[in-house]
């Protein structure tokens, strides 16, 4: 169970957000987001304008409201192939601890290296990757998760990796780092993972746009 470079000044600024989107991340601090600490420390700090982790084990949850029926657009690159990450959704209750994304929510995850059931794109243990499409480090992925009702659609760089239609029944959990199963709501909060500090994770576009 979504840009811009400045050219020929160096350095990246986030992308206005598309016609009917609005931003979440402002490119400037971490107004409307909480950050959920596991090791003492910030798991992410905005810096020339981008989002990025740290490497300390934890999230940030964007508090200011749940969101449901609509596309979540996120643009990020990682800085070797070791990265991992994730984007939460579908979290209940505003969470205090990154296990209550977990457990509560979804995991939409961002891992170039593991099998189809753990790779990037995926509700991570719960669906087979249909495909995929990431870029390699370095290069800025566009990931879209599309919340239809229970409904759940993930592409990635425009292509579809995800489609669950949020009641079928999903493989048991079978590692103690899994999800918990059950069912999670049609609207919740969202997050973004720190997850480890083999790779930085960088987010230059975090929008949304609601479904009319």
């Amino acid at each position: 169970m979504r840009k811009s470079v400045l050219l020929g000044l160096g350095f990246l600024i986030p992308a206005l957000a598309a016609p009917g989107e609005r931003a979440l991340f402002n490119g400037k601090n971490v107004d409307g987001w909480e950050m959920i600490r596991s090791q003492g420390r910030d798991t992410f700090v905005v810096e020339d304008g981008v989002l990025r982790t740290t490497g300390a084990k934890g999230m940030i949850a964007y508090t200011r409201e749940k969101l449901g029926n609509g596309a979540l657009r996120v643009v990020y690159k990682m800085s070797n192939e070791k990265g991992n990450s994730g984007i939460f959704i579908r979290i209940p209750d505003v969470p205090t601890a990154e296990r209550d994304a977990i457990h509560g929510g979804i995991e939409v995850q961002i891992d170039n290296n593991d099998n189809d059931w753990h790779s990037t794109g995926v509700l991570y243990s719960m669906t087979k990757a249909l495909a995929r499409p990431y870029k390699p480090a370095g290069e800025w992925n566009t990931m879209e998760i599309t919340l239809d009702g229970l409904r759940t659609m993930v592409r990635l760089n425009g292509v579809l990796v995800t489609d669950y239609d949020g009641v079928s029944e999903v493989p048991p959990k079978k590692l103690p780092y899994e999800p918990d199963r059950g069912p999670r709501p049609e609207t919740g909060y969202i997050g973004l993972q720190g997850h480890d500090d083999r790779a930085i994770i960088y987010f230059k576009e975090v929008s949304f746009a609601s479904k009319k």
